[in-house]
Parts: structure tokens; C-alpha cells; sequence
């Protein structure tokens, strides 16, 4: 069976625009995701009260959750609860928005967990306030500390939003899905979107691994 190029050449604008509603996607969904899982990572934190319990159940939930229930939820079963009328795009990114944010949130407190007990000790011993207590001994070395795992999570998170084509949102899969339907051309086209999959995710990954090294031997752990 010839690969045929020709299909890629005539359609490779098509499968770009793909490629750019999943990097839109995923970074809007991420964004909104880093919000909600700070505050329920500070919500867990607490260790006690409404906001720890209010965090433990979003985290367990749609960290239980399979992305795909959820993406269908949203989009057939919010609307109905809400009586409005939601695009698939929003439906889209609410839907990655919390799965992000309950997986971020235990990057975020293990983050926080890592920094020594001691540094934090010795910031409190000096009377700064807790706003400065984070800023300057807690929040930068939990930065370095979940950069690798942050990374890790963001190969996920692009992966997964090609479970969106099944909302009909025309990300990079639901293009050489739909391209291929009209060709008949499935495997050049999927082809393609492997590779494009491959050419954004493979470097975050190399990243993450060279930062994960350089954080053990740093830190020794």
C-alpha cells in the first residue's frame, strides 16, 4: 500500500488548525486548572474545616473520575441543569479545567511538602508575615521542586484533549478523523497527527526528565 503525500500537501492547513485548537485548548483548560488547583491545594493544606473537606472531594472526585464521563457530563448534562445553552469549546475546557485542577492541586502540595520543614521555620522565627513566608521561602523552591511533575502533566493534558473530538470540538485527532472519513485516507492522516502529537510532546518530556535530574541532584531526592 503507497503512502500518499499528496493527501497531507492538499490538507495540512486543515490538520494545523487542528493542531492549534489543541494547544488553545489545553493552555486555556490549564490556566483555569492552575487557579482551582491552588485553591485546593491550600484548601488541603488547612487540614481541617469546610475548605479541606470542600478540596478533598473535588480532588477525589474527577481524580477518580474518567475524563471522557466527565467531557460527556458537561456537555449533554450541564446545560440541562443550568437551562442555558453552552458551546463546545466552553464545555470543553470546563471539563479539562477541573480534571486539571484536581490533579495540579497534589502536584502543588507535594510541591509544597518537599520545602524543608526548617527553612520555613527560620522565616517564621524572623516575623515575616505569611504572605512573605510564601513568596520568598516557600513558593520558589516548591516551583523548582513540582516543575518536573508540572511538565509531566502538561504532555497529559494535550494528550487528552483529543477525547474532545468526541464533543465535535475540531481539535488536531477530530481533523484527520474528519479528513480521513472524506478521503478514505486514515492512515496517512492519522499518521500525520502522530507525528505532530510527537513534534510538541516529545521535548516536554525530554525537558522533564533532564529537570527531574537536575532536581535529584540538587536536592538528593
Amino acid at each position: 500500500m503507497d503512502f500518499d503525500f499528496n493527501v497531507l500537501e492538499n490538507n495540512y492547513l486543515l490538520l494545523l488548525s487542528g493542531l492549534g485548537m489543541t494547544l488553545y485548548m489545553a493552555t486555556v483548560s490549564l490556566a483555569i486548572g492552575i487557579v482551582l488547583g491552588a485553591l485546593a491545594c491550600l484548601g488541603k493544606l488547612s487540614e481541617s474545616g469546610l475548605s479541606y473537606w470542600l478540596a478533598n472531594a473535588f480532588i477525589d472526585f474527577f481524580r477518580t473520575v474518567p475524563e471522557v464521563v466527565i467531557i460527556f457530563w458537561v456537555y449533554f448534562c450541564l446545560p440541562l441543569l443550568l437551562d442555558v445553552r453552552i458551546s463546545a469549546q466552553v464545555c470543553g475546557i470546563i471539563s479539562l479545567s477541573v480534571f486539571a485542577g484536581a490533579f495540579l492541586a497534589e502536584i502543588f502540595r507535594a510541591g509544597v511538602l518537599a520545602v524543608p520543614r526548617g527553612q520555613v521555620e527560620a522565616a517564621h522565627a524572623l516575623g515575616l508575615p505569611n504572605y512573605y513566608v510564601w513568596r520568598h521561602a516557600i513558593v520558589p523552591p516548591a516551583l523548582r521542586r513540582m516543575m518536573p511533575a508540572f511538565v509531566n502533566f502538561l504532555t497529559e493534558m494535550l494528550k487528552i484533549t483529543s477525547l474532545l473530538m468526541a464533543i465535535g470540538i475540531g481539535e488536531l485527532m477530530y481533523r484527520a478523523n474528519t479528513l480521513g472519513a472524506e478521503t478514505y485516507k486514515f492512515m496517512e492522516l492519522y499518521t500525520a497527527a502522530g507525528v505532530l502529537y510527537f513534534a510538541v510532546i516529545f521535548p516536554l518530556s525530554i525537558y522533564a526528565r533532564r529537570a527531574e535530574r537536575r532536581r535529584v541532584q540538587r536536592t538528593g531526592n
